[in-house]
């Protein structure tokens, strides 16, 4: 699944506020380049499985929460790759899956529940001694490999500015490191005080010309409002695009309110990465049914 170059959708979205705002929006749509392995999910594993199979390992180990869009692509990828995946997930189990571990388990992961307690603990634990035939992917998939993968994700670069959604800063950072000196990469943590990112994503990078915004995590990850369901809604009716509720709706709101609050300068070309996660909408509109609200 990996053996093909990906040429991804560029879209261009119009709106009487960019055409007031003599601002140009292009959408690079990562959420359609496969339809399992969804976005930047795909770019951050492709590299991780290759040196897994390189390396003779039959099964992938991976952790994320109930709703993780990582673990759902990881179970996907593994099975196209003929691999066994095993899924390390935070919290009790529940009788009932959920929409996101009922994919995963449909697509052949396995499960092992870990208290909170434990699982906030687990960059301390050697996991190697107790899954000692498994090749180990970090939550979310951040480590070297994924950067690399994810420097593939720039292909075109009639931008000036490029903005994605961040978690653990892995997409961000392969993104900065693809840039010509001239263009600018801003992420949008969608954790609140997610200014730790700044030293994750340093870590990998070498340029400097990049920033975070930290004013649109609507309170903290998988967090929502209605106002954020409402944009993302309209957005959709609009333009086409649908857009998930805890990476790249936040990105796309905040983008849109800096264009308004005139943020970037007249005639800026902005490059929004979707990096997917639309399979979370599901899982999403459990919870917040009961508000009333509903994703479309």
């Amino acid at each position: 699944m990996f053996s093909a170059v990906i040429q991804p959708l560029i879209q261009e979205v119009n709106s009487t506020l960019l055409s007031n705002k003599n601002i140009r929006v292009l959408v690079q749509r990562e959420d359609l380049i496969h339809p399992l392995v969804s976005g930047n999910k795909l770019r951050k594993l492709k590299y991780n499985l290759l040196e897994a199979q390189q390396k003779g390992y039959a099964k992938v180990l991976t952790f994320g929460g109930a709703f993780s869009n990582h673990v759902v692509a990881t179970a996907a990828a593994a099975v196209a790759m003929s691999m066994e995946s095993v899924g390390l997930i935070r919290g009790e189990e529940c009788l009932t899956l959920n929409p996101t571990l009922g994919q995963a388990k449909a697509f052949g992961m396995s499960f092992q529940y870990i208290a909170r307690e434990t699982y906030r603990e687990k960059s301390k634990i050697d996991w190697c001694k107790e899954f000692l035939d498994c090749y180990i992917i970090p939550e979310g998939g951040t480590n070297a490999l994924a950067v690399k993968g994810c420097e593939e994700i720039i292909q075109n670069n009639d931008f000036d500015v490029v903005c994605c959604a961040c978690g653990t800063g892995g997409t961000i950072a392969g993104i900065i490191n693809s840039l010509e000196a001239h263009q600018k990469a801003i992420g949008f943590p969608v954790l609140k005080g997610g200014d730790f990112l700044r030293n994750d994503i340093q870590q990998y990078v070498k340029n400097v010309n990049w920033e975070l915004c930290l004013d649109f995590h609507f309170g903290g990850y998988a967090k929502v409002n209605k106002g954020l369901i409402d944009f993302m809604n309209d957005f959709k009716k609009i333009h086409g695009i649908p857009l998930d509720p805890v990476y790249t709706g936040k990105l796309f709101f905040g983008v849109f309110d800096l264009i308004a609050k005139d943020y970037f300068r007249e005639g800026t070309t902005i490059l929004l990465i979707h990096t997917g996660g639309l399979q979370g909408i599901a899982g999403m509109n459990q919870r917040i049914e009961k508000k009333g609200w509903r994703i479309d």
